[in-house]
């Protein structure tokens, strides 16, 4: 029975989580190493064991979407300006992103993929989760399964994956990342809880740097401190995703691998450790992000008619405003022309300082249904 002082929506929460964990899964996280750098470094093979960072231009406001290890050696990461990378590494070699090639690579990833299971589900490119629960290949060991898929993945397309394997999908993706480049990593359900326990709170999923700081005002640092604190207590300070949070630190997660999901939305944003009161800063900052939600798009192959811009203020007002348009939009350049005029919407000036930006688009069109479309139009002499 539940203790009386809990609230009918705690109750409701308790009683999903229990009906949901009737059987025990297995999930694989599949994830390809420095996936856009490794392509460029096996079409060219003079630029393997070379840092390589495919993204924006480091003379403009180009982030970077993917880093060797070589270049990672450096402390280089994807989302990071470009030009801040080529500080770092004067050696580097900056590349354009061909996402028709790392589409047709990804196309072939997944050939291999839907040999092992038919619920998989993508996450971009380069990443899938699959359940092979009720797998009967190689005796239905998922670690075993994992290791084939690495293996076929390696011989087909000439490129390394590493993968997690675990009872949940959080899990399956945190251990995808422990060994990393070419690893293979298994969390049971025995090692599950303590795993998370160990981990400082940054690295567990949905926690981003503002819920970051609040647990951290709270007194939690690990997935131990999380642990320590009631549901009630979490849903009191962080409404619904206090439920995710407590659930989390014990180790489950009960979201099913889904199939052929359609996405609603796709966006990127950052906080700032300085708050911005200048429209030229302002614009700048908001071009890095166009040039993510541009590189974020052409990875899912997706257009767009709606772009979002989010602004929060420094006593944390938010606000957010759209632009929609009839013709869809996906590169930089057509993201770029629309944020003066978002911003001028925002009435943003020194005497409103920004914390926190963001970029949002939605409402999409299949990228390929673009390209056929613009392929059919006749020339103009």
């Amino acid at each position: 029975m539940l203790p009386a002082y809990r609230s009918a929506a705690v109750e409701v929460i308790l009683i999903g989580m229990a009906s949901a964990r009737d059987t025990l899964r297995k999930i694989i996280h599949i994830d390809m190493d420095a996936f856009y750098a490794a392509v460029e470094q096996l079409d060219r093979p003079e630029l393997r064991n070379r840092p390589v960072i495919v993204g924006g231009d480091p003379a403009s406001r180009g982030v970077v979407a993917t880093a060797s290890y070589e270049a990672r050696a450096y402390g280089i990461h994807s989302a990071m300006p470009a030009s801040r990378a080529r500080h770092l590494c004067s050696k580097a070699i900056f590349l354009p992103p061909r996402f028709e090639r790392y589409r047709e690579i990804s196309a072939a990833i997944h050939v291999v993929l839907r040999g092992y299971s038919n619920v998989i589900e993508p996450l971009s490119l380069d990443e899938a989760y699959l359940d092979v629960t009720g797998s009967r290949c190689l005796q239905g060991s998922a670690t075993r399964l994992a290791q084939a898929i690495r293996k076929e993945i390696r011989a087909r397309t000439g490129l390394v994956a590493s993968a997690g394997v675990s009872y949940n999908k959080c899990l399956a993706k945190l251990a995808s990342d422990l060994d990393k480049p070419d690893g293979l990593s298994v969390i049971t359900p025995a090692e599950g809880p303590d795993f998370i326990a160990a981990l400082a709170i940054e690295r567990l999923p949905g926690i981003g740097p503002a819920t970051q700081r609040q647990l951290c005002r709270l007194g939690i640092a690990t997935g131990a401190d999380l642990r320590r604190r009631s549901l009630e207590d979490l849903v009191e300070h962080f409404g619904k995703a206090g439920a995710w949070y407590y659930q989390i630190a014990r180790g489950i997660d009960d979201r099913p691998v889904t199939p052929h999901r359609e996405r609603k939305s796709l966006g990127c944003e950052r906080t700032f450790p300085v708050d911005l009161r200048h429209r030229e800063e302002l614009l700048a900052a908001l071009s890095t992000l166009a040039d993510r939600l541009a590189v974020g798009l052409a990875d899912h192959g997706l257009a767009a008619h709606t772009l979002t811009l989010k602004l929060k203020y420094s006593d944390f007002r938010l606000l957010t405003r759209s632009f929609s348009t009839p013709l869809p939009f996906h590169t930089r350049a057509e993201i770029d022309a629309r944020l003066p005029a978002l911003l001028e919407r925002c009435g943003v000036g020194p005497h409103a300082p920004v914390r926190l930006l963001g970029l949002s688009a939605s409402r999409f069109t299949p990228l390929r249904a673009i390209t056929a479309l613009q392929a059919s139009l006749p020339l103009v002499p």
